[in-house]
């Protein structure tokens, strides 16, 4: 069993709502992604969602774009953030990492000699945006030869057959985009949201995870009530660059616990199997 999998076995026997904050690797400064990563566990976060930076990050909103970019000028780049894996798993042997991303920083690599270094530095899971599960089939087997769960996105959008291709290859989690559009912008549904989260777990037991748009406590607790885990990004990531970067973590680090605590205060059972997370 990956360790991605037995946290979330962890997390539903203990009725724990996840939460997985994303932030992107090199960002505000390659030196400070470590501590973040830390601070954010300290703070109560269970699963560190890693953005690999890349050039043309089409799922991300502005934010998250200039937070490549930014780390991108810097010079952060695939093997830099397999490094930074590496120096999170020499004091934090247990939380899982799962890196996201695009084909393109894999593919230069080449997708057996990454997979092999990803496994070595302390990865637990994928999610390569532009890699569907229709054309992934040999990726995901070699992926999870290795431990390494291959994480796939839903959305509002995903017809039927769609949800059985992703549900049939899935494993560590789904990732459900909670609306339509780019990381970052537009109002939450959450009754919208509970209701497609209640029919991916009508077809699978494997937990699944809402990401885009959730920015605060109470939005986040209200997707939890349905959920396994939430995941937020975008606003982690403006508070990383709105101050003195010295201090970046213990921003994030509060940021997580006031989410912590909300999502703590969840009374309503998930649904059905396990839990949900709500993200970036």
């Amino acid at each position: 069993m990956s360790r991605l999998a037995a946290a979330f076995e962890r997390f539903a026997a203990a009725r724990r709502k996840a939460l997985i904050p994303y932030v992107t690797a090199g960002f505000p400064n390659p030196g400070a992604t470590v501590g973040i990563m830390h601070a954010m566990v300290a703070a109560g976060a269970d699963v560190i969602e890693l953005g690999v930076p890349f050039s043309d990050p089409m799922a991300d909103g502005p934010v998250v774009q200039r937070a490549n970019e930014a780390a991108l000028a810097l010079g952060v780049a695939l093997r830099d953030v397999l490094a930074m894996v590496g120096e999170f798993r020499e004091r934090d042997p247990d939380t899982p990492v799962v890196l996201m991303g695009y084909a393109n920083p894999i593919e230069r690599i080449g997708a057996e000699r990454f997979l092999d270094d990803a496994a070595r530095s302390g990865v637990d899971g994928l999610v390569v945006v532009d890699y569907p599960p229709e054309e992934s089939g040999d990726f995901s087997v070699a992926a999870r030869a290795r431990g390494i769960d291959l994480i796939f996105l839903l959305a509002p959008t995903s017809g039927e057959e769609r949800l059985a291709r992703v549900l049939a290859m899935a494993s560590g989690y789904v990732y459900y985009v909670s609306r339509k559009g780019v990381t970052g912008a537009g109002h939450v549904d959450t009754e919208e949201v509970a209701a497609h989260v209640a029919a991916i777990k009508r077809a699978s037991s494997i937990p699944v995870g809402v990401g885009f748009g959730i920015r605060d406590a109470a939005t986040a607790r209200a997707i939890a009530r349905n959920a396994d885990a939430v995941i937020i990004g975008t606003r982690i990531i403006q508070l990383l660059d709105d101050g003195d970067p010295a201090h970046a973590a213990q921003r994030a680090g509060r940021f997580i616990a006031g989410i912590r605590a909300a999502l703590d205060e969840t009374d309503e059972p998930a649904q059905a199997h396990g839990n949900a997370a709500a993200g970036r």
